[in-house]
């Protein structure tokens, strides 16, 4: 069967009524009969490319196209929500799947729609239960939780800015690599600030506007070189679009608003090094390979992580991936999910993830096959990295990273080669947090799960002091 017919009977009818038509005057107009064009009203025929070229060319302007990524995208959405496993039922095999999704767009739009609002609220609910469980009471947001949720429910991608940073990098770039050169270039040529090395001692980057002076700690390696002066290129020359989006997102403090610019400056900073499509196509073809991914694009391990999690641009979407970042306390210090998979907001993760491992390992990495308590699969790698402070006197910065996403898309991450999908595979049985994950047998438990009692035997001591009723 060809997945790639278009139906299309709701919008020719709109179209049809706006221009006052009958049937069979526009009939006429396609130059096919009354009889084939209420078929394909009803949906009971797709349009062909001869209709398509035609629909384009007779009424310019009232119709636009529907490409084939934009109907392939949709299936892939309906087939997600559809095999979420919060919603009971058998599953749906994929001829009619993709008759329905095909046929039925409207309809299938607003069913992706629903299980996205459905998604959210659930999460709403466990980041309240998270909060309860964790003795946190009013789960009020403080400024920086704000921008983080802010990024988060814009699916961690900022189209406008994304189009914006790789337009700039295209003007710059003469290469894969946007060069620290080029970035000096930019900032002198365009706006009259030279860049200059600061002490050690002084903050990692600082802006002197009355000096037309951008200065950058001389402890930082190349490529955190790179990125802070990128920050301040996309400050300077996105600045439009980057306070329209922080001073009309509705529900943000004034503070958050601030720190939202900082972070679209941040966000667009890795957009111009990891210009969107040279970047997913070259993680695609590496089948994103880190390492490989930092040596083109003259990026720390971090950067190309987290840049991988933000490739949602719609008809062109990278592979869904989890991304985080965790300190040595074990405290989620970043954080965003393009899969099923949820973190705890409040409280520590918990701590099978091999994030936790790595934390303690740098340099070196991990790969871990674990399942959370819905049943879905992940595969996920983690590295344990450290930043040097440029001083005896400053304790250097340690944490670690990770980047996993669903067996489903294993084949395109390298890091899933050796790591047994099949039956005979052994996950790791993962869970948000202590308090939010209903296992009655992990002999890793801190605490009990909120809402379950914990059963307590004086005659019977085990790893786990009590059972989970």
């Amino acid at each position: 069967m060809s997945r790639h017919r278009i139906y299309a009977g709701s919008r020719i009818r709109a179209l049809r009524a706006a221009r006052q038509l009958k049937q069979a005057d526009m009939a006429a107009l396609l130059g096919i009969s009354t009889s084939y064009l209420s078929q394909i009203e009803h949906d009971d025929r797709p349009l062909t490319a001869a209709l398509l070229t035609t629909l384009s060319e007779r009424f310019a302007g009232d119709w636009q196209p529907m490409g084939v990524e934009q109907v392939t995208g949709r299936i892939a959405a309906l087939a997600e929500a559809l095999a979420d496993p919060a919603i009971p039922g058998p599953p749906i095999d994929a001829e009619t799947l993709y008759r329905f999704a095909e046929q039925q767009p409207a309809l299938a739009e607003r069913m992706i729609a629903m299980h996205d609002g459905f998604r959210q609220s659930q999460e709403q609910v466990r980041i309240h239960d998270d909060a309860l469980a964790s003795g946190v009471g009013d789960p009020a947001r403080l400024p920086w939780e704000e921008v983080r949720d802010w990024f988060h429910w814009s699916g961690n991608y900022v189209d406008a800015l994304d189009r914006a940073a790789e337009r700039l990098s295209r003007d710059i770039a003469a290469g894969e690599m946007v060069s620290e050169a080029a970035l000096h270039q930019r900032l002198l040529a365009r706006h009259g600030i030279r860049v200059a090395s600061a002490p050690v001692s002084a903050p990692l980057r600082q802006f002197s506007r009355s000096q037309r002076e951008l200065r950058v700690n001389a402890a930082l390696p190349p490529e955190s070189r790179r990125f802070v002066i990128a920050h301040q290129l996309a400050a300077l020359e996105m600045a439009a679009h980057m306070g329209e989006i922080a001073w009309t997102s509705p529900g943000l403090s004034d503070e958050a608003r601030t720190l939202l610019r900082i972070g679209l400056a941040n966000y667009a900073a890795g957009a111009i090094l990891m210009p969107y499509g040279r970047y997913r196509e070259r993680a695609a073809a590496l089948r994103h390979d880190i390492d490989a991914l930092c040596q083109q694009f003259g990026v720390s391990f971090e950067q190309a992580c987290h840049r991988l999690s933000t490739l949602q641009r719609p008809g062109e979407r990278g592979v869904p991936f989890y991304f985080l970042r965790v300190d040595m306390a074990g405290n989620i210090t970043k954080r965003h999910s393009a899969t099923r998979l949820q973190f705890a907001r409040f409280g520590g993760a918990c701590p099978l993830w091999i994030v936790h491992e790595a934390v303690a390992i740098p340099d070196r990495i991990l790969v871990q096959l674990a399942e959370t308590p819905d049943g879905v699969r992940y595969v996920s790698m983690a590295k344990g990295l450290v930043k040097p402070s440029g001083s005896f006197t400053r304790a250097p910065r340690r944490y670690a990273v990770a980047l996993g996403c669903e067996v489903g898309q294993a084949h395109q991450f390298i890091y899933a080669d050796h790591v047994d999908m099949g039956g005979n595979g052994n996950p790791t049985p993962i869970g948000i947090s202590c308090r939010l994950c209903p296992r009655p047998d992990c002999d890793q438990r801190a605490f009990p799960p909120a809402d379950r009692p914990a059963l307590v035997d004086p005659d019977v001591r085990d790893v786990v002091p009590y059972r989970v009723g």
